[in-house]
C-alpha cells in the first residue's frame, strides 16, 4: 500500500471562508481602501503622511549601506531618546512628507531643488 500524503489544492487553500448559507452579508462587493484617496490634513490644513496603516502601493528605493545605517540609527534614537517606536518605512514616509511640504511652500528656493542642482 503506497503511503502518499494528500495535500489540499490551491482552490481549497484560497476559497472564501464565509459559508454561502450563513446570515452574514457578502462583503466581497465592497471596495475597501486602506489609504484614503485624498491626503490627510491636520487642523492647520497641512498635509500629513499616511502613518501606520496598510499601504496599497509599493515603491522600491535603493540606498547605500551608510544611508541605511543612518536611517537605522535615527530610528533607534527616536525609540531610545524620545520613546517613539517607528519602523524604517514610517520614518522614510515622514521625512519624505517634510521635504515635499517644504518644496510646496518654497518651490525654487527649497532645499530639495538646491540639493538636486548640486
Amino acid at each position: 500500500m503506497p503511503r502518499r500524503v494528500s495535500l489540499p489544492t490551491a482552490d481549497d487553500l484560497f476559497r472564501p471562508t464565509a459559508d454561502p448559507g450563513t446570515d452574514r452579508p457578502d462583503r466581497s462587493d465592497r471596495t475597501v481602501r486602506a489609504v484614503p484617496d485624498a491626503p490627510e490634513t491636520d487642523r492647520s490644513g497641512t498635509k500629513r503622511p499616511s502613518g501606520r496603516i496598510r499601504h496599497d502601493e509599493k515603491m522600491t528605493v535603493y540606498v547605500t549601506s551608510a544611508e541605511l545605517m543612518e536611517i537605522e540609527q535615527v530610528r533607534l534614537r527616536l525609540r531610545g531618546e524620545h520613546g517613539l517606536a517607528v519602523d524604517r518605512g514610517r520614518l522614510v514616509r515622514e521625512a519624505l512628507s517634510l521635504v515635499l511640504a517644504e518644496f510646496e511652500v518654497n518651490g525654487e528656493d527649497s532645499a530639495l531643488v538646491r540639493r538636486l542642482r548640486e
